[in-house]
């Protein structure tokens, strides 16, 4: 077989193209510290660190909303405790303190009714309670205070006629009949003549939620009445809690006031500034003023648990973030030993190549010609 220095030259330039070439690469590995840098390079490679790429923005999306939620059950839980200390102060200290004798004079009662009072609108303001703009008693709608507590004109038969009592608002909703009023403390005209749907109005503004997907698969199917859709309670997390489910209403909408704890304050403080003190009256509203606090304290509770619920959740998504961070750098990020010792090879390689160039082309028959 003749080979000819044409020939020679030929395999010269390819393998010393090839050797430049894993230089290169070797070059580019130690300067980014990557496997690969496109995905003609490594195609499956590429394609397993696209979806762990996937998988981890997504993760880290639910940690993100993980600890959101926390913030806002925070304050959740800080205005429930808020409002259980307030009631704790009324009816174990001016409660009773009102019932002891030597405080049996009407001035002393109207300065513990001013006390009921004024905690009254204390703990409206901590049921206005709002996080980062959103109210977090209002269910799911938390654009606008959820709580308001007006004055309308008592047409109760024997009422004075310039008389008036307090209606306790949620949502322009009366936690006490379901009766619908407008922004401007108006009753609105042809809602509230069925009790039955008004009593259906505070059972589902009570049993209003408000999901969010913490990475537990959301599903969500259609509505049987096909009218909206319904989000599978163990798919999703549902950071709602009604004011009116912690302080109280009436469920079967009949006008009852001692249902919810800021009416009952206003009874109470009415029942102070009489001017015959009822006793018997007043220890009865006492008592149904502590069992609605114990109802409170259930609730804080229940916000304890799903504190605890949460916590457990952020550190299983910080676990995955780990495990997804040790799964994407053995896929992606090359080991740097590895890497000079590849470099530094592919180099001694490129010049033992040059060197190899000197003394491609051996003496032939004409050096030796005269």
């Amino acid at each position: 077989m003749r080979i000819t220095t044409n020939a020679i030259l030929r395999n010269y330039k390819s393998n010393l193209g090839a050797s430049m070439s894993n230089l290169d690469i070797a070059r580019t590995q130690v300067m980014t510290q990557r496997r690969f840098n496109s995905t003609m390079e490594d195609p499956s490679s590429a394609l397993r660190a696209a979806v762990l790429n996937r998988k981890y923005a997504r993760n880290e999306d639910y940690l993100n909303q993980v600890k959101d939620v926390q913030s806002y059950q925070d304050a959740q839980e800080d205005g429930a405790m808020q409002i259980s200390n307030i009631a704790l102060t009324l009816n174990k200290q001016y409660g009773l303190e009102a019932l002891n004798g030597t405080n049996g004079s009407r001035d002393t009662r109207l300065t513990y009714a001013t006390a009921w009072r004024d905690a009254q609108e204390s703990m409206i303001l901590s049921l206005n309670a709002s996080y980062e703009g959103k109210y977090v008693f209002a269910g799911s709608d938390g654009v606008t205070p959820p709580f308001r507590l007006i004055d309308v004109k008592d047409t109760t038969p024997g009422a004075a006629a310039d008389a008036t009592k307090q209606v306790l608002l949620y949502r322009n909703v009366d936690v006490t009949t379901g009766e619908l009023y407008d922004d401007k403390n108006q009753l609105v005209a042809g809602a509230n003549g069925d009790p039955t749907k008004n009593a259906e109005r505070l059972k589902n503004l009570a049993n209003d939620t408000s999901y969010v997907d913490l990475g537990f698969g959301l599903s969500i199917s259609d509505n049987a009445n096909g009218n909206g859709v319904t989000v599978e309670d163990s798919s999703a997390f549902n950071i709602s809690l009604p004011g009116i489910k912690l302080v109280g209403y009436d469920e079967t909408a009949g006008g009852d006031n001692k249902k919810n704890m800021i009416l009952l304050m206003g009874e109470i403080s009415n029942k102070l500034a009489a001017e015959e003190f009822d006793y018997e009256g007043y220890r009865e509203l006492l008592g149904t003023f502590d069992g609605q606090r114990n109802n409170v304290l259930q609730h804080v509770t229940t916000l304890g648990t799903k504190t605890e619920f949460l916590t457990t959740t952020k550190e299983r998504l910080e676990t995955n973030e780990i495990n997804l961070t040790t799964q994407i750098d053995n896929v992606v990020n090359i080991d740097m030993a590895e890497a000079i010792m590849n470099f530094s090879w592919a180099q001694y390689a490129y010049n033992a190549a040059l060197k190899v160039g000197n003394n491609i082309l051996t003496p032939s028959f004409i050096d030796f010609m005269n």
